[in-house]
Parts: C-alpha cells; structure tokens; sequence
C-alpha cells in the first residue's frame, strides 16, 4: 500500500498581507467575544488549537485575534481586540481600523517583555460606526479591558502592567515596528 502524503491543514493566515486593497489592517480572529475557550494558531499543524481555557466566570470581552505579517516584542503576532456588533468564529478575516493601543509590559519567569494590544473597530460594525480613535470609547469600558488584560496574565503567573492607553497614531507606529 503506498503510503499517502501528509497535506498541510488551512492556508497560515499568518502569512496574509497585513492590509486589505482599501488599506484596512486584516484581522485574524483566535477567540470570539464570549469565550471562555482561548484558542491560537498552531503553526506546526496548520490550525487554530484550544491553548487554555479561563477560569469559570472569566470570557473575552471583545473579539481578539492578530494582524498578519507582523511580529510583536514577545514574538507573536500583534495582538488586537476588535470591537464590532457581534463575535465571529475563530478564524475569520475581519477588516478593521486601528483606533489605539493599550501599551503594556509583561514578566514571566523573571522576563519583562512589551505586549502591546491594538484596539479597532471592524470595518462593518454599525455599534462602533463613529468610533475614530480610544478617545471616543467609554472610560468604563477601556478600564474593564485592561482590567482583563491584568487579570488574564495573572492566572498563566504573569504579570501585566498598563503603561498608557493612546490613539490611533500610536496604533499605527506599533504596526509599523511590528512589520519591519
């Protein structure tokens, strides 16, 4: 019997162009608003794999995923919550503008790493439509998210610590120092 060849799982949406033709940053969605299920990209086997799941009571507050074709400090793809009307699937390509960055640094293990996370909102939400930069999001809100940030990294035993929330021109630089 001959034996058959292994074929790659989906196409490594890592490798995607980070911005659409209208120059809209492409967003890979990991874990849908809601989930208490984080999942990543598995670069070995070619798919999205359940890397942790949080504690009871602890969900994503918004849709979080990556942009392609970037690098972030911690060697991961940057990392970006995207704000929309309602969550999509692991996955899914969601064309989004950048409207800031929650700059943060992260220690583990005795290492300290920046970890920013991008905000945007998706191109096709009609909730956020007039949402141009952090400045125009609740305060309540941009403190629930970090919030979570802090609380989602103590429970690996990692420490995260919030250094400054700014707008969409921040955003921007970071995308670029993670694409060059």
């Amino acid at each position: 019997m001959a034996k058959k060849k292994k074929k790659p799982g989906i196409v490594n949406p890592i490798r995607l162009d980070t911005f659409d033709k209208d120059k809209n940053i492409q967003v890979i969605i990991e874990t849908p608003k809601g989930s208490r299920n984080k999942y990543a990209w598995d670069t070995e086997q070619q798919v999205f794999a359940l890397k942790k799941v949080l504690p009871e009571g602890m969900v994503f507050p918004h849709d979080f995923g990556f942009i392609p074709s970037t690098e972030g400090e911690d060697g991961d793809p940057i990392d970006v919550l995207v704000l929309m009307d309602q969550s999509v699937f692991t996955g899914c390509l969601v064309k989004s503008r950048l409207v800031g960055v929650i700059e943060g640094k992260q220690t583990q293990k005795g290492k300290t790493v920046r970890n920013d996370r991008l905000l945007a909102v998706a191109e096709s939400s009609h909730t956020h439509s007039e949402i141009l930069s952090i400045e125009d999001l609740n305060k309540d809100l941009l403190r629930e998210i970090e919030k979570f940030l802090v609380n989602y990294h103590s429970n690996d035993g990692a420490e995260f610590e919030v250094l400054a929330c700014k707008g969409p021109d921040s955003a921007a630089k970071c995308l670029k120092n993670g694409r060059d």
